[in-house]
């Protein structure tokens, strides 16, 4: 019976390593890609130092107000996801711009610069961390991308009267960065 719970953990232990050694894992592990970035956009390149720490899915709505003349951005309501079929949710993304993980951990981070990859999509942004709370995988974080945008953008035609709103769905991929350590 002992060598059959041994060989049982052994073969566990073998396959565990197998996947290690794949590259696959948690979420929340060290995801050395970046996105690529079309023509025009180099300008959101993350300076040298930083590497891609978290990636996340996000589906949502980006909310904005008539206020006479034009659409204005209120807020970003979205969830975050592990995966591109938004299963495994590890966050939320609001108003701030804040990123806020499950366990808690939270990034709040500034518009840098900005690019329009799709003239039917909001643009991609480069946004620089200003604050950081927590634990977890946007504790550090350094840098956020968003990119590979699709909707969001706010409408063409005027709002039916000054205060309306409107939430336009959204998708896009964001792309944590942190400080490479030695």
């Amino acid at each position: 019976m002992q060598f059959v719970k041994f060989k049982h953990i052994a073969t566990m232990t073998l396959v565990l390593l197998g996947v290690a050694s794949l590259g696959l894992g948690s979420p929340l592990e060290h995801d050395d890609r970046t996105p690529e970035l079309p023509a025009g956009c180099e300008k959101l390149e993350v300076e040298s130092g930083n590497k891609v720490s978290f990636h996340a899915y996000a589906i949502g709505i980006q909310r904005y107000r008539w206020n006479g003349t034009a659409w204005v951005l209120v807020e970003p309501v979205a969830k975050l996801y592990a995966n591109d079929d938004y299963t495994g949710e590890t966050g939320i993304h609001y108003l701030g711009p804040t990123w806020e993980s499950n366990s808690g951990s939270k990034v709040v981070a500034t518009r840098a610069d900005g690019c329009n990859a799709d003239p039917t999509a909001i643009d991609w942004l480069l946004l620089r961390a200003v604050t950081n709370d927590g634990s977890g995988p946007f504790k550090k974080v350094t840098y956020v991308q968003r990119v590979y945008t699709v909707g969001g953008r706010a409408p063409i035609a005027a709002g039916s009267s000054i205060g309306a709103l409107i939430d336009v769905p959204y998708t896009a991929e964001y792309y944590f960065y942190k400080a490479v350590t030695d």
